[in-house]
């Protein structure tokens, strides 16, 4: 099977672990309120932009006007959980080593900033081996918009297509990638996640789904 143009890989949740970091700051956001982080909470928050997440967040907390505030107590709470350390998602080191083997352009497409992305990386010790590297805070409009994807694929020198393949956890990253016209796998990340927009699902990175979809399927 021949090997995609390109693969956008999502990071938090996806390649590293740092769902479980982003959790553990917004239970003490919520906590230092008197307030319970709820599984609810949790979903609609995972794959947002600073700017939609900030709206809910001041609506969770009934806290308005306080939008950018919010934000920006939280990413000082992740950046301060993220220095216990963070793991890479089951698979996720093996699969950009096989792409990398293969020859295959590898870019990771995220909504956290790149301070985040660079530290988490840093911390769980991947060398972030990829070819280039977009950040939502660094296009127009971060995911759902398409602008993060578009941005990848310029920077590899590819033509955004269903050759293309995104691996994403979040609804708001595949309406990101689908929007791009790029061909989407949803792992989701959160239990009760639905990616129903995405061209496959799987439960990991090292199912074959994934590995068959991206040519580097062994055997």
């Amino acid at each position: 099977m021949a090997y995609p143009e390109a693969v956008l890989f999502d990071n938090d949740g996806l390649l590293l672990d740092t769902e479980a970091v982003w959790s553990r700051a917004e239970q003490k956001l919520f906590k230092e309120r008197g307030r319970e982080f709820t599984i609810d909470h949790k979903r609609s928050l995972v794959g947002s932009s600073a700017e939609i997440a900030g709206r809910k967040l001041a609506r969770f907390l009934d806290e308005p006007g306080r939008e950018a505030a919010l934000m920006d107590e939280l990413n000082d709470l992740v950046l301060a959980e993220l220095e216990g350390g963070v793991d890479a998602m089951v698979g996720a080191r093996e699969l950009v080593d096989l792409l990398r083997l293969a020859g295959v352009p590898i870019a990771l497409v995220s909504n956290s900033p790149r301070r985040f992305i660079e530290r988490s990386h840093e911390v769980a010790g991947t060398g972030l081996p990829f070819d280039a590297v977009v950040s939502g805070h660094e296009v127009p409009e971060a995911k759902p918009a398409p602008d993060a994807y578009l941005e990848a694929c310029r920077l590899l020198e590819v033509e955004p297509g269903q050759r293309v393949i995104v691996l994403e956890d979040s609804p708001s990253g595949v309406t990101a990638a689908v929007a791009a016209g790029l061909f989407v796998i949803g792992i989701p990340s959160v239990p009760g996640i639905e990616l129903e927009r995405a061209d496959l699902v799987a439960p990991s990175l090292e199912s074959p789904v994934v590995l068959r979809a991206l040519g580097v399927e062994s055997g």
